[in-house]
């Protein structure tokens, strides 16, 4: 998800408005809810139709899969499925778990898995047809089994399968609508959602979960409320109006650690920060990035080692566009990227740029993470005025190629293989800057075998060729820095999705 897109975003909760009063942070423990803040809203409640990482949070919370992915571990464990095999290369198949319920009371079936399934594959506005795109079809069994047929031979179909394929019920969809779902949407999961208005949303414990993998929650109430701005969600914490938040300057840690009724700490995600180019000329015949010379002066141009201990906390600096435990990640071979401003004033000449070129970046991460980008770029003859937005409109713009060059993210939906990053930038797609037919067919290649070495060959010889071309500058890994109420106890994962099901007050 673009920004899957986190995106910069931080949580928190209800509003001085909605609690009815202004309280100290303490009180929500007694109050049994926990306050978090997002930057940004998700522009359709419905987990297909937007690509934002709240989303993802969000689904994981209301819905459940077949299957989930222990975060500790990452192993596959049973949720709405018990039991599962591969009954061909191309088919799984399922046994259903008896007894679960829907939040409105509706028996669940295996109607609800065939209608989800025909749901992503046929219903126009889905957010990333890429995370859908090797499924065939569903079938029924009989009543407690189904077979999920793939297009072709898919090695990483169970990650797809327990982070991106909640299960819908069927006949409450059909009769309120795409409208009605997106207002009050049903799931399984161990929250329902209560109250979902822009700019808030309120879940409230499922007593009636079924328990699995997920455990039942111990926090009654949960609250997310948009608040645009990076530093807003500082105040509110220390102000009293939020309990939980993430994704904000690390720069204000220290004034967080004042408060002895707060704590905070950073951990590196499989979150990766990039600068793209438009070297396919989507803006324009006349775009600089469509020469290789421009784009290689670029990556000569940035101090990815600063731009590191900019982000702190450990930060890594990437060799590919991946991040390093994904499957496929073979940055073997791959040039290296070395910081020399003088090849980059050398090669804007050699392009026929040698008092630079005007352009824009478009962005929706931290300002101060633009401006070390613009000042490395400025400082050989780039001159790029930031466009800054927050991640569902820079999503839309970019899909439509406005965008010269975007600095961004990516969370890869958290699954820890390159096909859920490589299809989404590479492979032809709203999102592709590159567009080269060579990529494309090694990426498709890399997801059309079984074979774990061919894949990583496939995967290997498209990375390679995406770092020769100089065509999407990988920087570093993502480290998310988070804060919260020391009568939370709660515990981060390196797929960056917070699960709330899982924490609990001291």
């Amino acid at each position: 998800m673009r920004t899957c897109a986190v995106l910069v975003w931080m949580f928190f909760a209800v509003s001085a408005a909605m609690l009815g009063t202004t309280v100290p942070a303490r009180a929500q423990k007694s109050a049994d809810t926990l306050r978090a803040t997002v930057r940004d809203r998700l522009p359709d409640i419905d987990f297909y139709h937007n690509n934002l990482r709240l989303g993802l949070i969000v689904a994981q919370h209301v819905w459940d899969g077949l299957i989930y992915r222990d975060p500790a571990t990452f192993q596959i464990r049973p949720a709405l499925a018990t039991e599962w095999r591969a009954s061909s290369p191309t088919t799984l198949d399922f046994t259903l778990r008896p007894g679960v319920h829907f939040q409105n009371g509706d028996e669940f079936s295996a109607d609800d898995v065939l209608y989800t399934i025909n749901h992503v594959l046929h219903e126009h506005g889905t957010a990333v047809p890429s995370n859908y795109d090797w499924i065939a079809g569903a079938e029924r069994i009989d009543d407690q089994h189904v077979r999920i047929t793939l297009r072709r031979v898919f090695p990483a179909a169970l990650e797809y399968l327990a982070l991106v394929l909640p299960i819908y019920p069927r006949a409450y969809r059909e009769r309120v609508g795409l409208a009605g779902f997106a207002t009050h949407p049903i799931g399984t999961g161990p929250y329902t959602v209560a109250h979902a208005v822009p700019g808030t949303l309120t879940l409230e414990r499922n007593d009636a979960y079924f328990g699995g993998a997920k455990g039942h929650p111990a926090i009654r109430r949960l609250v997310f409320t948009e608040l645009p701005g990076p530093s807003g969600a500082v105040e509110a914490l220390l102000d009293g109006r939020a309990d939980w938040i993430w994704q904000f300057d690390p720069g204000r840690v220290e004034d967080i650690l004042r408060k002895p009724s707060l704590t905070a700490l950073r951990a590196e995600s499989m979150r990766i920060e990039y600068l793209a180019m438009d070297a396919a000329g989507r803006t324009g015949p006349g775009d600089p990035f469509h020469d290789r010379r421009v784009r290689e002066a670029v990556f000569a141009a940035i101090d990815r080692a600063a731009f590191a201990r900019l982000v702190g906390g450990g930060a890594r600096v990437l060799a590919g566009p991946c991040y390093p435990t994904q499957f496929g990640c073979d940055t073997a071979g791959t040039p290296a990227i070395t910081y020399d401003p003088v090849r980059a004033r050398k090669l804007l000449a050699e392009a026929g740029y040698p008092d630079g070129f005007d352009t824009t970046l478009s962005t929706y991460l931290l300002p101060a993470w633009s401006r070390a980008i613009v000042g490395d770029l400025g400082a050989v003859g780039i001159r790029a005025r930031v466009l800054q937005f927050t991640p569902d409109p820079f999503t839309r713009r970019s899909r439509r190629g406005l965008d010269p060059m975007e600095l961004a993210n990516w969370g890869s939906y958290s699954i820890n293989d390159v096909s859920a990053i490589l299809p989404y930038f590479f492979a032809g797609g709203p999102s592709d800057y590159v567009r080269d037919p060579k990529v494309e067919a090694l990426v498709e290649r890399g997801g059309a075998v079984t074979d774990p070495d061919e894949r990583r060959v496939a995967y290997g010889a498209a990375i390679r060729r995406i770092m020769e071309q100089f065509s999407w500058l990988p920087l570093t890994t993502e480290v998310t820095t988070y804060a919260f109420s020391r009568d939370l106890d709660f515990t981060p994962f390196p797929d960056e999705i917070p699960r709330f099901y899982l924490a609990r007050w001291r």
